[in-house]
């Protein structure tokens, strides 16, 4: 897979911890279930208490009497990838939004931050300081971020699927989500199925989410979440064999 995509990764203990968890809800399992699906997926015991010794003091996970919770940080991004499940269908009247940032940043920690704010939004970056995106999604910007935006609604100067290329590479998107739906297919066990699950999500939450209009043909979004969807609930089979009834509910 090119280094414009989303690569599977060997699976460690902690990306299996953190996988399983963003796909939990709530998102906290006992330190029973963690050890044990995660030792089913090919992990060593060892490793697993470990790396939950090192998230908690990393400050991925928090921990309650005998089970652990995902941090704050985390759990947004649990819900911008349970956002990213459902990409929007409605029409789109061919306008764009112009997103200009006229309050500066303190520091580069905090300019490295508010570009990603606007990245999660799905906006594609023009120049610096100016950010545009097809106007689709209804996207509202939290208050921080919005007091530091002038916000324009209106129409490029260059072709939509043109200016869509440039800045949100969908055809390149397109490709790597095809090579994550061939190593699914491909996968025998189900750890390796996990790892391909785990980088496939990543990919969905990179989804630039253009109207119909702009996207190639044969655009692979849908397969693509089938695909994991239809992971998870394999892997809540799984689990659930392993645990019985103590499983998180996994969606």
């Amino acid at each position: 897979m090119d280094s414009r995509g989303t690569p599977v990764r060997k699976l460690t203990a902690r990306s299996a911890i953190l996988s399983a968890l963003l796909g939990a809800h709530p998102a906290e399992a006992p330190v029973s279930w963690i050890v044990r699906v995660a030792v089913g997926l090919g992990l060593q015991e060892s490793a697993v208490r470990a790396a939950l010794t090192r998230m908690v003091a990393g400050g991925d996970l928090e921990r309650r009497d005998s089970a652990y919770r995902l941090a704050p940080r985390l759990i947004e991004r649990q819900h911008r990838q349970d956002e990213a499940m459902h990409p929007p269908t409605g029409a789109w009247d061919g306008t764009w939004r112009l997103a200009i940032v006229t309050v500066g940043a303190d520091d580069s920690t905090d300019r490295a931050a508010f570009r990603e704010v606007l990245r999660a939004k799905k906006f594609g970056e023009l120049r610096e300081g100016v950010w545009t995106r097809p106007d689709n999604l209804g996207t509202e910007f939290p208050a921080a971020a919005a007091r530091r935006l002038t916000v324009f609604t209106g129409h490029p100067g260059e072709p939509d699927g043109e200016l869509a290329e440039r800045l949100f590479r969908p055809d390149a998107w397109a490709g790597n989500a095809r090579l994550l739906l061939s190593a699914m297919a491909r996968a025998e066990f189900i750890g390796d199925r996990f790892g391909v699950a785990a980088a496939t999500v990543r990919h969905i939450l990179n989804d630039p989410m253009l109207p119909t209009e702009l996207l190639p043909p044969h655009w692979p979004g849908r397969e693509l979440r089938a695909s994991y969807l239809d992971f998870r609930a394999e892997f809540a089979e799984f689990a659930e064999a392993l645990m019985g009834s103590t499983v998180p509910r996994q969606r």
